[in-house]
């Protein structure tokens, strides 16, 4: 018995520890180096457990390679990674190795199990995914396996010194059984309660050990500062980074632009923002009005329609709030936001970073008319949208000349150039492998494609030699429509960079000229990749995001589903008490004038029912009656049915046959002689019909029946 625990635990131990480091390395957040040393060890320790060598560290070697690491983690600290979140998993990996090969006393089991939460704990710190409930889910079921095991072992450890019954067999397989029922039953209790606990504790929302979660590469496509080429890296990836949600849409009907930041400054390389910030301040209901501010160069808004809709966004490491064009209001759980003279919304709270948002937006309608009539001459104040990145390649402005000869207004240019560019180039996310001296000269006369940055920059460039101010903008586009959801899930390669140009009298016009061939890359999803979406939005909306707000909507929503469905069950029990009431007044006043054809229908239902009841007694009742009245169609059952009746007659005349009596032996107790004569001829002709199929002694069967009860008449009287 006790090695078989003792067996059992170290495999259960170990899985602890193989399920706390998936969980970890699930998350992304370790380095390769770090993960494939230390699946390695985990390998070396799985086949010594599965060939039974023994191996282990000795207590002398494990404080020498202990010391020695603690130097290793300074190094790691200050030069390599420069984390104190890496650093400290890097330390508690090391610990685990050392640890799995150098099990000796309980404390050692102990401190194994302890690192193996750590893992699990710093998981749950570098991940928000829905995966990670998955993986703790594993973690427990193991961890719950290995904890009866360890108390077990403890108890045996402790009997060791008493006499142990060697006719008890170890019940070791018994013994797997019984871990593998009772663990995901504990494993599930343990959940349920943990996520009642989770649902009915008020909580807030917290940035507990955000700032050790590693920051995401799409964070640097989006700052004041983004170098050309970054938002095609970005598009190479397909993570999910917002889920949005339109209302009153629930068909996926809108193709839109989700603005990040608008860049000013080119110098053929980096596109820059020097815009100053504006604190913006709350209105009574904590939302910030953004449309006075969006555009202070332009008139007011002209016609469009109104959205209203919902982001939740994935932990981007990003303080940019991704707009619809022309926003209008901006409601969140946000103390401080700002806004610069390029529309960008940012959020300067550093204790509550960008995670859901509502906001309105009016979808600009320009007037093309009107566009067509705005001066040809920049206002003032606009020099910041013309300058040209030193030294410019002249063969760029000569063939903005050149495209826009025809064009009489600057609409009508910044429309050819955004044609021009879309129809004669290409598009791919195969990035040079070095940035060329002039990027955009080698785009537009060499190479000949590129990704969303080279076209828009490339428009926004002949745009300014045109002397029409312009900008480039980054953010998303379009985003693939969850009808489980009713959300558009916007993924990383759905970055996008597009121009905006400027019109006096209508403010930023949007204007894209990558082809759309680039940007319509996407195909359907499987069914199975919705739901998977589905249930990562749930984990992200209601376990990561859940705080005060979901707990009173979850309230609200509970109370309001009480309420209905104890109205409905009063209306329907009071509809069918109606009903009930008004089918006894049709059946009284029915029994009340037609109480005979009533008793009648009562009396045959009642007759109907008994016959159904004894339905198959009738049916054999019937067959016995006929095989009686035609003993030729079957002799032998014809001749029990006949001796059988006999015998029930003889009963009444005081002779009764015991089951062990054979019909001979019936007949010699008969001590009647003329009934005994009758009963003997009777029990001949039964016994050659019975054994013998005589059809002619079964059909005198009747005759000799009746001969005998004509004897029990003539005795009766």
């Amino acid at each position: 018995m006790a090695k078989s625990i003792e067996r059992y635990f170290n495999v259960s131990l170990y899985l602890l520890v193989l399920s706390g480091f998936g969980a970890l390395a699930s998350t992304g957040g370790l380095d390769l180096p770090a993960v494939i040393l230390v699946l390695l060890a985990l390998t070396l320790r799985g086949y010594q457990l599965l060939t039974r060598i023994e191996f282990s560290i000795s207590e002398r070697w494990t404080t020498l390679l202990t010391l020695i690491y603690v130097f290793v983690a300074l190094a790691d600290y200050f030069f390599v990674s420069r984390s104190y979140l890496t650093t400290t998993v890097h330390l508690a990996l090391f610990l685990i190795v050392v640890r799995l090969f150098s099990l000796q006393k309980t404390r050692d089991h102990y401190m194994l199990a302890i690192l193996s939460f750590g893992m699990v704990l710093a998981a749950a710190v570098l991940t928000v995914g829905s995966v990670f409930v998955l993986s703790f889910a594993g973690f427990l079921l193991v961890a719950v396996i290995t904890f009866v095991l360890m108390e077990m072992r403890h108890s045996v450890a402790a009997e060791q010194t008493h006499a142990q019954d060697p006719r008890v067999a170890a019940p070791s397989l018994r013994m797997a059984y019984a871990l593998v029922a009772i663990a995901p039953a504990l494993m599930l209790t343990i959940l349920a309660g943990s996520f009642l606990i989770f649902f009915l504790l008020p909580r807030v929302s917290s940035r507990y050990l955000s700032a050790y979660s590693p920051s995401s590469d799409v964070s640097t496509g989006f700052t004041d500062r983004v170098q050309l080429g970054r938002i095609g890296q970005i598009q190479q990836s397909g993570a999910a980074v917002m889920h949005i949600e339109i209302h009153n849409d629930m068909q996926g009907a809108y193709d839109l632009k989700w603005r990040g930041i608008a860049l000013s400054n080119f110098d053929g390389r980096v596109w820059s923002n020097s815009f100053g910030q504006t604190q913006l301040r709350p209105a009574g209901d904590g939302s910030y009005r953004l449309a006075p501010l969006a555009d202070s160069q332009g008139k007011a808004r002209g016609a469009g329609r109104f959205i209203r809709y919902r982001v939740l966004m994935e932990p981007l490491g990003t303080n940019i709030f991704f707009l619809a064009d022309r926003p209008q209001t901006l409601l969140g759980n946000f103390r401080q936001l700002s806004m610069d003279r390029g529309g960008a919304v940012y959020d300067l709270d550093t204790e509550r970073p960008i995670n859901r948002y509502e906001a309105e937006s009016q979808l600009p309608e320009p007037d093309v008319d009107e566009l067509r009539l705005a001066s040809n001459l920049p206002p003032a104040g606009m020099d910041l949208y013309l300058k040209l990145p030193p030294p410019l390649d002249p063969r760029i402005p000569k063939l903005a000349e050149d495209i826009t000869t025809a064009a009489p207004s600057n609409y009508d240019k910044a429309v050819a150039l955004e044609r021009y560019l879309s129809t004669h180039f290409g598009y791919t996310l195969e990035l040079p492998r070095s940035l060329p001296r002039d990027p955009l000269a080698n785009f537009l006369f060499e190479r000949k494609k590129g990704h969303c940055e080279y076209f828009a920059s490339s428009m926004a460039v002949m745009l300014r030699s045109l002397h029409i101010p312009s900008r480039i903008v980054t953010g998303f586009r379009g985003g693939e429509f969850n009808d489980l959801t009713g959300q558009y899930v916007v993924r990383a390669s759905d970055a996008h960079s597009w121009v905006e140009a400027y019109f006096p009298g209508s403010g930023w016009i949007s204007f894209d000229p990558t082809p759309a061939g680039g940007l319509l890359t996407r195909t359907g999803w499987s069914r199975m990749q919705l739901y998977m979406d589905a249930a990562a939005s749930f984990w992200r909306e209601w376990i990561i995001n859940y705080d005060v707000s979901h707990q009173r909507t979850l309230g609200q929503d509970a109370a309001v589903t009480t309420r209905r469905f104890f109205d409905e069950a009063r209306h329907w029990l009071g509809s069918r008490h109606r009903a009930m009431l008004r089918a006894a007044r049709r059946a009284h006043r029915h029994i009340a004038n037609f109480p005979v054809r009533w008793l009648g229908g009562l009396i045959g239902c009642v007759l109907a029912l008994i016959a159904l009841l004894n339905l198959q007694r009738l049916v054999r009742g019937l067959h016995a009656h006929t095989l009686r009245a035609h003993p030729e169609r079957a002799p032998r059952e014809a001749a029990a049915l006949w001796y059988d009746r006999m015998v029930g007659r003889m009963a009444r005349l005081g002779w009764r046959k015991s089951p062990s009596q054979t019909p001979l032996d019936f007949v010699a107790v008969i001590q009647e002689e003329a009934l005994q004569k009758r009963v003997a001829k009777f029990t001949r002709a039964y016994e050659s019909a019975r054994f013998g199929h005589s059809v002619d002694d079964a059909q005198s069967l009747p005759e000799l029946f009746k001969e005998i009860a004509t004897v029990e008449t003539q005795n009766s009287r």
